[in-house]
């Protein structure tokens, strides 16, 4: 007797008469108002970009071949409001207007599902979507809206296979670009502190002078300083 309007939405002077009189009729009015839908009240969409229109929803009845899902829409701007989906045991998608061929059936109603994806959104689809579920005798509900907005994707993350592919090839070139940087600092302030406290370089070090044939090209100098490196690189100034 107590399970009668549990869950229920129903007024509660109706279900205290249900409980009371414990009538079939008033058994129906607490059962055709315990079904609940759920829905994301906004949602986030890119120009060509799947997005999917989250619906759940709760019945006390069991689910059967009877079960309905609706969905509707009205535009942002105004206007009348189209039906865009309907299921019934199958998908029906809207073969007219503006979501032909638009949109795909995602949900699960025997797990409480009612979700639907629009396939290549649009700046145009902007507007208010409505998820409705009937599963007799559960026919009344709350009537929650999802407005959906679609923008487009910012410049920032749009990462194409070959913008990627750049950036593996090209960062550990970077990388090396910095270290060797990094180390033509560190060699410098060694040279320049030898300098500077009269360092001389024995007869086994290389020369600081290279030959007159290889001073005058950049492979030469490049040559010597790598010299220069492996001789010093690892000797503390004195």
């Amino acid at each position: 007797m107590s399970r009668l309007c549990l869950g229920s939405r129903a007024s509660p002077d109706a279900c205290v008469w249900a409980l009371a009189l414990d009538t079939p009729s008033f058994r129906g009015v607490c059962n055709a108002l315990s079904l609940e839908i759920n829905v994301d009240p906004e949602v986030q969409a890119f120009v060509d970009e799947q997005v999917t229109l989250k619906c759940t929803f709760r019945s006390f009845s069991p689910i059967t071949q009877k079960l309905t899902v609706d969905w509707t829409y009205q535009p942002l701007t105004g206007g009348r409001m189209e039906t865009i989906f309907h299921y019934q045991s199958i998908a029906y998608p809207a073969v007219v207007g503006t979501f032909r061929d638009r949109i795909s059936w995602v949900g699960n109603v025997a797990k409480g599902d009612a979700s639907i994806a629009i396939q290549n959104p649009m700046m145009n689809d902007n507007g208010t979507f409505t998820c409705a579920v009937k599963n007799p005798p559960d026919v009344h509900h709350n009537i929650p809206q999802t407005k959906l907005t679609v923008t487009h994707r910012g410049f920032s993350f749009q990462l194409t296979s070959a913008v990627l592919l750049s950036i593996l090839v090209f960062l550990p070139s970077a990388i090396v670009v910095i270290l060797l940087l990094v180390r033509m600092g560190r060699k410098f302030g060694v040279l320049k502190h030898r300098k500077k406290s009269g360092y001389k370089k024995s007869s086994i070090e290389v020369s600081d002078k290279p030959e007159d044939t290889e001073q005058g090209t950049c492979l030469g100098r490049m040559g010597t300083w790598c010299l220069q490196c492996v001789d010093t690189d690892d000797e503390e100034p004195y």
